[in-house]
């Protein structure tokens, strides 16, 4: 996950591969609460692991629920079988509304049955997020809940025993959240022991679909409520949760949009291959396939996944009441914007109590692109795009903003010739642990760009000079990839000295150098099978590095395979000859440099810290003596590149080095004015 201050995507311009889901948020948590609340243990696989996942998580262990995780990923959850273990407990929920709404019933029915006194709030946006119509309910059954800030929103206080009214049917809106009758079916099992008990649903039921979860997923709990179309439910006398004994958790059918979205645009060669999710799903929002359909996306299913390609070019624009999909149905504002006329989503009115307004917040993030939008109080409008701008999306802690924004960066298949492809920046791209924490690594797998239009910075400078340190924090704060080349010289010079070659003999070391087999992972480096982290720091074999240097045929034998690091979403290269041979292309060369006693004196801190001994006039003098050596090579000599930055870190620390090289990139791209 990126847990950066902003993301640029560059260009993007075609998909293909296989994307594996994750487990679906709605199932999830539901399952979670339906384990926690029933008598036994229930297997849980494929869980989500996310965010909102982790505070129901937290709020069963206060509960009292016992949760172990075995060795091949499954959690196991022992229930408290409809009997309280606590009689006090403060939950903190984030801004999950799938654990707020349906612990706040489920406590409110136990605080009133057994006693008891709990206190559950989020994120400020969490206590701006409507609950009055569910607390509305809860109370006229007879539960005993306070609004601890502003009435009708969280946080709230529950407090018991209370005596409840269950002889009447329970009454809730559903024009609002399906969420609050969601919460109610979940909860009210706890207490329809000795009589049924009917729900009733006042106003139009939107976002059915999510119910219907609802419903299949209490049948595997043992509770089989009777519905009446969808205004009526019963939930029979005697119910009890039982565990089902395991429960598998499908992929997230929301998140399953953005790909099925990047199929239909930029899927050309071969289908995007999305699995966890087809037509044998639950969940609601796999509906969206019909409407990607209908703006031409070519899609074929199995029962557990899809596969998308692009059909219509330009996509259709198309009018659509998305009550059914909720959701998913923010993936098609940005579908629009490719679309051969306007797209109009109606029936939206959900949006506006979500994670943030999203009505408000689509349209206005559309427009920064250069889009035209037309938005009411349940419907949005927005028309296609030619003249694309680069934009830094505010993504509102929204993970599905910043999700569905990523789908501009393949603005390039749309822009025309005087309309250039543009980059675009995802602020806080963090949100999307929400529900997809991995979601941008997942994007990048399945997405290409043009070489040239990945950008890349370019770390030059002497030995001890501090540039993989710099390297390293610069790439880290963009959430690029890193290239240390001097890595791959000290494992070339390490291999033909293992392999017996004769260092001297250029031809013989780049054969060596052409087939490493180098792997980097968390942090270790191996070469074939065997671990070199070790040896690649040693001073000797940072002399063999330099010494394999000196021979242009292993330079271009290692010249390809340095070239193969330009991945998205960028590059951070540090050398000696990265700005100068092999990325003379790079958006910002820096020339690294430091006095040769400087980096004695860093160097010898290094050595001593190891427990090595040294002395700082001998360094100076190695320290010396390869300097000269790289700058008289023949093959790439040491020098700066004639637009290269010179930065002398002598005098600076790390961070402050760091920090002037982000200030020279920024004024380097399109979002020097935007943050």
């Amino acid at each position: 996950m990126f847990k950066i201050p902003f993301l640029d995507l560059p260009p993007l311009r075609s998909a293909g591969g296989t994307v594996r889901l994750p487990g679906s948020k709605s199932i999830s948590n539901r399952v979670l609460l339906l384990a926690g609340l029933s008598e036994g243990v229930t297997e849980v696989h494929d869980l989500l692991d996310s965010d909102d996942t982790a505070v129901m998580l937290d709020s069963l262990k206060a509960l009292g629920c016992r949760l172990e995780t075995s060795d091949h990923g499954v959690l196991q959850v022992t229930g408290i079988g409809g009997q309280l273990k606590v009689d006090a407990a403060q939950l903190f929920l984030g801004n999950a509304g799938t654990a707020m709404r349906p612990l706040t019933a489920a406590l409110a029915l136990l605080a009133a049955t057994q006693g008891g006194e709990f206190e559950l709030s989020g994120v400020a946006r969490m206590h701006e997020r409507p609950i009055g119509d569910l607390v509305d309910a809860l109370r006229l059954l007879g539960c005993k809940i306070d609004c601890l800030g502003q009435e009708g929103y969280p946080p709230l206080k529950l407090t018991g025993p209370s005596k409840l009214n269950l002889a009447q049917p329970v009454k809730v809106r559903g024009d609002v959240s399906s969420q609050f009758l969601t919460a109610l079916l979940l909860a009210l099992p706890l207490v329809a022991t000795e009589q049924d008990v009917v729900i009733e649903v006042v106003g139009e039921l939107i976002s059915k679909p999510y119910i219907h979860i609802t419903l299949e997923l209490l049948k595997r709990f043992g509770i089989q409520v009777q519905r009446e179309d969808w205004q009526r439910f019963t939930i029979p006398a005697g119910s009890r949760y039982r565990s089902p004994g395991a429960v598998h958790v499908e992929g997230d059918a929301s998140s399953a949009s953005y790909f099925v979205a990047l199929g239909a645009l930029a899927a050309t060669e071969a289908p995007l291959r999305i699995e966890g999710v087809g037509s044998a799903s639950l969940q609601g929002d796999v509906r969206f396939i019909e409407a990607a359909q209908a703006m031409g996306a070519r899609v074929e299913a199995g029962p557990n996944w899809l596969e998308v390609r692009r059909g219509a070019w330009p996509l259709h624009g198309i009018s659509l009441d998305c009550n059914h999909i909720p959701d998913a149905a923010m993936t098609l504002a940005v579908m629009a914007l490719y679309a051969d006329g306007p797209t109009t989503l109606t029936n939206i009115a959900s949006w506006r109590v979500k994670e943030t307004d999203r009505i408000a917040a689509m349209a206005a993030e559309l427009r920064k692109l250069g889009a035209t939008v037309e938005e009411g109080q349940d419907w949005l409008r927005v028309h296609p795009l030619l003249s694309w701008s680069a934009a830094s999306i505010h993504t509102y802690d929204d993970h599905r903003i910043a999700m569905c924004f990523s789908l501009a960066a393949f603005n390039g298949l749309a822009a025309g010739k005087t309309s250039p492809a543009v980059p675009v920046r995802i602020l806080e791209p963090h949100c999307v642990a929400k529900t997809f924490p991995d979601y941008f690594e997942t994007l990048f797998e399945v997405s290409k760009a043009r070489s040239k239009d990945i950008p890349v910075i370019c770390i030059d400078g002497p030995t001890a000079s501090g540039k993989g340190t710099l390297a390293d924090e610069v790439a880290h704060a963009l959430g690029y990839v890193v290239l240390d080349s001097g890595m791959l010289y000290r494992a070339s010079g390490l291999a033909a000295q293992r392999a017996g070659v004769d260092l001297d003999d250029g031809q013989a070391v780049a054969a060596i150098a052409a087939r490493l087999d180098l792997h980097f992972r968390k942090g270790r480096v191996t070469l074939g099978e065997v671990d070199i982290t070790e040896a690649l720091r040693l001073e000797t074999t940072g002399l063999l590095a330099s010494k394999v240097a000196t021979h242009t045929e292993v330079r271009h034998a290692l010249n390809q395979l340095q070239l193969d690091y330009r991945r998205l979403p960028g590059l951070v290269a540090d050398g000696r000859d990265m700005g100068t041979a092999v990325f003379p292309d790079a958006g910002l060369k820096v020339f690294l440099t430091a006095s040769a006693e400087t980096r004695a004196q860093r160097r010898y801190k290094q050595l001593i810290s190891k427990g090595i001994s040294a002395s700082i006039a001998g360094l100076r003098q190695d320290l010396e003596a390869r300097d000269l050596q790289d700058k008289s090579r023949k093959a790439s000599p040491l020098a700066p590149a004639a637009d290269a930055l010179a930065l002398d870190n002598s005098a600076l620390s790390i961070e402050e080095s760091k920090d002037l090289v982000l200030a020279w990139w920024a004024k380097a791209g399109p979002f020097s004015d935007q943050r």
